[in-house]
């Protein structure tokens, strides 16, 4: 069994309160989590208004399928137009 873990730095430009911040996120998250079939959730800077910090894991039965829907998730994330992707990392387990 191989893990694969991502963390994602998102922006949100124009967000000016915590209530559209979520619906942002939480819309994200749902769309992603049905696409891909993946574990998903804010991690972090849950209070701050335009940043978000995502956390995915990614479970398979081989390295390079974990790491091809990585990469697929990250160009999805790329293409929406509500959230700038600043930064990311993977860890594989």
């Amino acid at each position: 069994m191989i893990t694969v873990v991502l963390t994602i730095h998102l922006q949100l430009p124009g967000v000016n309160s915590l209530k559209e911040k979520r619906r942002i996120v939480k819309s994200l998250t749902t769309k992603l989590r049905n696409k891909f079939n993946i574990s998903i959730a804010e991690v972090g800077d849950n209070d701050i208004y335009r940043s978000a910090i995502i956390g995915v894991a990614i479970v398979s039965n081989s390295s390079s399928f974990g790491h091809q829907v990585a990469s697929k998730l990250i160009n999805r994330i790329e293409t929406d137009s509500t959230v700038v992707l600043s930064d990311y990392s993977t860890e594989t387990a």
